[in-house]
């Protein structure tokens, strides 16, 4: 590991080119962890095909939040925590804090969710899968290419992700006419499940995994605009795809007539779609969906932590010690507490609002922070539509603070 700082680490060629694709996939499989897996599961198996609604207007608020943080923060080249101490001090490191104390406790969901996908593969005790995984993720930030390792790995488990839960909606042979039917004339609306989603998809460090990362490659400036823009659109592409290819997997299930377990739905969802393979494959998805998560937690919630000035080399070592930390509390809790958890969704309904509002100032008011770019209008009025959505997550998330 180079001790070199990590915002000249990055230079034009083909480490800048690997560094945006993991930004892209970093952004994407962030998004994809085993609380999502669960949410989906759920939430088809209630709705039914009427579920592909909530999915299309998780994506329209994704793309709105990502083509507004991306933009901001490539442009600018300064983290989202940066930003918030240059336009008011302490502002920064007050979200950074909401950041880290989320990443904590989901991180030992995701630890949890690693385990859970190990044992669905192997038999193997979900403690001791967690453990190994954990380390499997340290692992990458101890190797003398960190910053390589990590775009690879979230790169590969993406891929397969996709490929293997494509697989199984195939074989579930899910009402596609009817999905695409609710899509634009639902049968049911949920927005309390909407809400929810949105929640999981776009608030906490996940907004912010996939910007951090881009600062990585270099490719920052207003000359990189359009590219910036290209990059976060591929990266929401690909998350929507995964979003699309679960749901029907599970619809496909749904709609046949079975009746999912209760203890664990998105297990028994694979399994009756495609037998023993498909509990097999379910524990290869949750597993690579759970360690992308526990890397992407661990990389954002350190990157709240620490500046461009930061060295390569610590930054690697405080996330060695934030994963190594959340996964001794998951060997000593066995796993997040339920109202743990509660009160983390709760805390990602509050950052999305305060951080996004940061973000749509500066692109707003602070031209000084953008290098003189004229952000574009279009683009800042997408971006306050979902602004207006992030604020009734925060009152959803108080509320939910208020009844634990």
């Amino acid at each position: 590991m180079s001790d070199t700082p990590a915002a000249v680490t990055a230079a034009p060629g083909k480490a800048s080119r690997s560094a945006v694709v993991g930004a892209m996939f970093l952004m994407a499989t962030s998004a994809i962890g085993p609380g999502f897996i669960t949410q989906t599961t759920t939430f088809t198996a209630r709705l039914g095909a009427a579920f592909a609604f909530a999915i299309l207007i998780s994506i329209l608020v994704d793309v709105a939040v990502q083509l507004n943080v991306w933009r901001v923060v490539g442009v600018s080249g300064k983290r989202v925590n940066e930003l918030g101490n240059s336009v008011v001090p302490g502002l920064g490191w007050a979200l950074a804090a909401l950041v880290v104390a989320g990443g904590v406790v989901f991180n030992i969901g995701n630890i949890g969710g690693s385990g859970l996908g190990t044992e669905a593969m192997f038999g193997l005790d979900a403690k001791i899968g967690g453990a190994i995984s954990a380390l499997v993720a340290i692992g990458i930030f101890l190797s003398k290419k960190a910053g390589v390792a990590l775009d690879r790995i979230v790169v590969v488990l993406g891929a397969a992700m996709i490929l293997l839960t494509g697989y199984v909606a195939v074989v579930s042979g899910p009402p596609v006419l009817d999905a695409l039917r609710n899509t634009i004339a639902p049968e049911t609306v949920d927005l309390l499940v909407i809400t929810t989603l949105i929640g999981g998809t776009v608030g906490g460090y996940i907004t912010y995994a996939g910007a951090h990362r881009l600062l990585d490659s270099g490719l920052t400036g207003p000359s990189h605009a359009r590219a910036i823009a290209r990059s976060s659109v591929i990266g929401i592409l690909v998350t929507a795809v995964m979003r699309v290819l679960l749901f029907l997997a599970v619809l496909g299930v749904v709609a046949g007539g079975v009746t999912l377990a209760k203890d664990n739905p998105s297990a028994s969802a694979f399994q009756a779609a495609a037998g023993q393979v498909g509990l097999r494959v379910f524990g290869i998805i949750l597993w690579a969906a759970s360690l992308t998560s526990v890397i992407g937690a661990a990389y954002t919630s350190v990157s709240f932590l620490t500046t461009r000035r930061t060295r390569e080399r610590t930054r690697n070592l405080l996330t060695v010690g934030f994963i190594a930390g959340c996964a001794v509390l998951y060997l000593v809790i066995g796993a997040a507490p339920v109202k743990l958890l509660v009160f983390a969704g709760a805390f990602n309904g509050l950052i999305l609002p305060v951080g996004f509002t940061l973000v749509l100032w500066v692109a707003w008011r602070r031209r000084d922070l953008l290098e003189g770019y004229r952000y574009p209008a279009w683009l800042l009025g997408v971006g306050v539509l979902a602004w207006l959505v992030t604020l009734y997550l925060g009152y959803a998330a108080l509320t939910s603070l208020g009844n634990l």
